[in-house]
């Protein structure tokens, strides 16, 4: 497989190998030993699936206390899938990734702790995966409008379709709560590509509390 680090600190594309021929194709999305010397070292605790038609947007969410780490990707159709980097001491704080995952590409996109993530479907129909580090803890998670001026995220779809949740998201000057820790990723910005060789990143064990299996509807 291969990683490639984003603008973004503690934001990861990762394209997978992929295996196919006339029957169909074959491809490795999770090995622990592999994905952990790409950096990506959290436990995962929650998987959750989501199925979405065209022009859905879902986002832009994240938790205050409880921060998820999420590794997302895309089964059948496209998305186009954002980070954005809310951690006030974190030097792209403010700044935005995009990329489009899809059922052709396979690629996965990593969101380390700490930032607020989000997608819209480019598709007929999308089916989404999310591997978590972090119970889903409703009272905990915030959210940013969709189309935040000061974020300025190029969406490729100007009208999407919203949870009545999604439309009432404040903007970002808005709230003064952002989650503020910085946690694992790479720490120096780099456009270079990064293998199955990197080194893993420490840090310290998480600390848990019991939360909902109750996913949160991203």
């Amino acid at each position: 497989m291969e990683v490639i680090q984003t603008p973004i600190q503690g934001v990861l594309l990762v394209k997978p190998k992929v295996w196919g021929d006339s029957r169909g194709y074959f491809v490795e999305t999770w090995h622990k030993e592999r994905y952990e010397a790409a950096g990506i070292d959290f436990p995962f605790v929650q998987d959750n699936h989501s199925k979405s038609s065209y022009g859905i947007l879902r986002g832009l969410h994240f938790q205050r206390n409880f921060p998820q780490g999420k590794l997302v990707s895309v089964s059948l159709g496209s998305v186009f899938d954002v980070a954005v980097d809310i951690r006030k001491d974190s030097p792209t704080f403010g700044q935005w990734y995009g990329v489009e995952l899809t059922q052709e590409n396979q690629w996965q996109l990593w969101i380390s702790p700490g930032l607020a993530h989000g997608f819209v479907v480019t598709s007929d129909i999308a089916h989404f995966h999310y591997k978590c580090t972090e119970l889903y803890h409703p009272e905990d998670e915030g959210s940013i409008r969709w189309n935040d001026p000061e974020l300025g995220v190029a969406w490729p779809i100007s009208a999407p379709k919203l949870s009545t949740k999604d439309e009432a998201a404040p903007l970002r000057s808005c709230d003064t709560n952002w989650n503020r820790k910085t946690l694992a990723g790479p720490q120096t910005p780099s456009e270079s590509l990064l293998t199955d060789k990197m080194r893993s990143i420490s840090k310290e064990p998480p600390q848990r509390r019991q939360g909902t299996a109750r996913p949160n509807g991203e």
